[in-house]
C-alpha cells in the first residue's frame, strides 16, 4: 500500500469515527503531505512495508530537528501528533508492528494564558448587543450561551433547537472525542435564547443571515465586531477590541465560577475537560481576591487578625 493512500484512509477514520473539525483535517493534510514527501524524496520511502522496515526514531527526530526554526513549537507538537496517529492506524491496519512515534519525545511548549474578560467587562459586552434585531438577538443568545454553559465555540455552533431545554435550563453537549455532557445555564441566557429563538423556525440554534449554520469563524468575527464597538464607547475598554476570541468567553465563565467558590471538579465536569490540569489552566484567579479569600476563610489567618 502506498503510504498517500493510508493516509487519505487515515483522515477519512478522523472525519468519520472520532468527527474531527475541518480544521484539524486540513492541519493534519499538511502536515502528513509534508512528512511522506520528505521521506520519499530524502529517504525514498514510499510504501508502508518500507515504512516498517526503514523508518527509525532517529530518522524522526531527524525530520522534525530540520523544522525547528521553521515552525513554532506549538506547530511541531501538532505535526508529531499527526504522524504519531497516522503511525498508529498503520500499526492496527497491521501494516507496522511497532509505534515508532511514542520513542520520540513531544517538543516543549511555553503555553501563555488564555486570555478572559473580567465579570464587568462581560456585563457590559452583553449589554451592548443590539437586541432590537434577529441578527443582535442572536448574537445575544449565542454570547449568553457560551458564557452561560462555558461551551466551546465548535460546541455552540453544532447545537440543534432540540438540544437546548429552555424550560430546565439545560444543553445537551456533544464535546470532544463524541463525549456528550449536559451542562446548566442561567436566566439570562434562557431569556436571550427564547427571544433568539422566536424569530426562526430552522433546526440549527444559531444560524447567519441566509439561514445556515454559523460557523466558528463566523462567531470569532461577530464577536470581534462587538469588542471593537464596546471598546469604542465604554471608557476604560479601549485594550479589549479583537483581543478576545469567543474561546474567551469560555474561560471567563471557568475563571469566574471558581473565584465565586465552585469546586474545581464540578467546573471540570462542565466544560468536558478528560483532565483536570487542563481545567486549571482555565482557571484565573486574581491574587489579591485570592488573598483576601485565604484571610477570610483560613481559621489561623481570622484568628491572627482577631
Amino acid at each position: 500500500m502506498r503510504l498517500s493512500e493510508a493516509m487519505e484512509g487515515y483522515l477519512e477514520e478522523g472525519r468519520f469515527g472520532r468527527t474531527w473539525s475541518e480544521h484539524t483535517l486540513r492541519a493534519y493534510r499538511s502536515d502528513l503531505e509534508d512528512w511522506l514527501a520528505s521521506l520519499e524524496r530524502t529517504e525514498g520511502i514510499r510504501l508502508a512495508q518500507d515504512l516498517e522496515r526503514e523508518l527509525t526514531p532517529a530518522l524522526l527526530r531527524r525530520y522534525l530537528a530540520g523544522l525547528d526554526g521553521r515552525l513554532n513549537r506549538s506547530s511541531l507538537g501538532r505535526r508529531l501528533a499527526a504522524i504519531r496517529g497516522f503511525l498508529r492506524h498503520l500499526k492496527r491496519k497491521g501494516a507496522m508492528e511497532r509505534e515508532i512515534g511514542k520513542l520520540v519525545p513531544t517538543p516543549r511548549v511555553q503555553r501563555p494564558l488564555p486570555r478572559y474578560l473580567r465579570i464587568e467587562e462581560v456585563v457590559e459586552l452583553l449589554r451592548t448587543v443590539d437586541s432590537s434585531t434577529a441578527l443582535g438577538r442572536r448574537d445575544r443568545a449565542l454570547f449568553e450561551l457560551i458564557y452561560g454553559a462555558g461551551l466551546r465555540v465548535s460546541e455552540a455552533v453544532g447545537l440543534d433547537r432540540t438540544d437546548i431545554d429552555l424550560s430546565g435550563g439545560w444543553v445537551r453537549v456533544l464535546g470532544k472525542g463524541n463525549k456528550v455532557r449536559q451542562v446548566p445555564f442561567g436566566p439570562p441566557a434562557r431569556e436571550a435564547l427564547e427571544a433568539a429563538f422566536a424569530d426562526r423556525g430552522a433546526v440549527p440554534a444559531f444560524t447567519n443571515s441566509r439561514g445556515g449554520r454559523l460557523t466558528s469563524r463566523s462567531v470569532a468575527r461577530i464577536l470581534a465586531r462587538h469588542l471593537v464597538r464596546l471598546a469604542a464607547s465604554v471608557e476604560g475598554m479601549a485594550a479589549l477590541g479583537g483581543k478576545i476570541s469567543p474561546h474567551g468567553l469560555r474561560h471567563s465563565f471557568a475563571t469566574h465560577l471558581l473565584s465565586s467558590g465552585a469546586d474545581l471538579r464540578s467546573i471540570q465536569e462542565m466544560l468536558g475537560h478528560s483532565r483536570l490540569s487542563t481545567t486549571q489552566r482555565y482557571t484565573h484567579v486574581d491574587l489579591g481576591e485570592l488573598l483576601d479569600q485565604y484571610r477570610g476563610a483560613h481559621p489561623l489567618s481570622r484568628k491572627e487578625e482577631e
